[in-house]
């Protein structure tokens, strides 16, 4: 009978800042074995951004855990950061073949922060034009935001989608306290509602954890090594 070394991957889903860069390296120095991708789009990836496509991105994820699971890798944890978080829950909602979640940053109310972004009157613009083009500050284009891809980002209910995750999945929930694009309120519902949870608040962290990077990175290590080692005694 062939034997083989079964290595164990922790998916890490690519955002924005160095969030990821550096998480990735502090979780491969306890000698956890990462793996990060953009999604499509997104950093390095080919293909076009799209506007919402939540669970679009979670069935993507799961393309490349059965990627590696067909490499006879085992995929113990995914983690995401901002988008990243949602996807990451939505994907733990609908599989249910994980048992290690890390959502960092992610956003509870998906109906929130859209008008910062497009506008206060964007229902009406999109209803009007069809699209909403998104400009830096240079007035390129950034991105085009289509009615469709806006009404995916609407019906896209966290809430729901959090209370279908199985108890045996743990789930760690870790917000900053002054994050400025997603409020920690929404750290606060997850936690609420995710049968199997545990809450991580750093004060006086951003959305990027510009200077808090040591103690973001400290909780998650020790929450995925706690959590590998219960998984292990279980196994026994």
């Amino acid at each position: 009978m062939p034997w083989f070394q079964i290595q164990k991957a922790h998916l890490i889903l690519l955002q924005d800042y160095n969030t990821m860069t550096n998480l990735a390296a502090a979780l491969e120095i306890e000698g956890i074995s990462v793996f990060r991708f953009d999604f499509a789009g997104n950093g390095e990836s080919e293909g076009s951004f799209q506007y919402g496509n939540y669970y679009r991105e979670a069935d993507d994820l799961h393309a490349v855990i059965q990627h590696f699971s067909g490499e006879s890798h085992v995929v113990s944890a995914i983690l995401g950061h901002s988008k990243g978080g949602n996807v990451v829950l939505l994907y733990a909602s609908k599989y249910q073949d994980i048992r290690i979640v890390v959502n960092i940053s992610g956003r509870y109310d998906l109906k929130r922060g859209i008008a910062e972004r497009l506008g206060e009157d964007f229902m009406e613009i999109i209803k009007k034009d069809g699209h909403i083009d998104v400009k830096n500050k240079t007035g390129g284009i950034e991105y085009r935001v289509t009615e469709e891809a806006l009404m995916d980002r609407l019906r896209t209910d966290m809430h729901e989608a959090c209370l279908k995750i199985d108890k045996e999945c743990r789930v760690l929930t870790v917000h900053g306290s002054a994050d400025e694009i997603i409020s920690v309120e929404d750290a606060l519902e997850f936690a609420k509602v995710i049968p199997n949870h545990q809450l991580h608040i750093i004060e006086g962290a951003n959305h990027g954890y510009t200077s808090h990077q040591t103690e973001l990175a400290s909780s998650i290590v020790k929450f995925i090594k706690s959590a590998l080692e219960q998984d292990k005694v279980s196994s026994k």
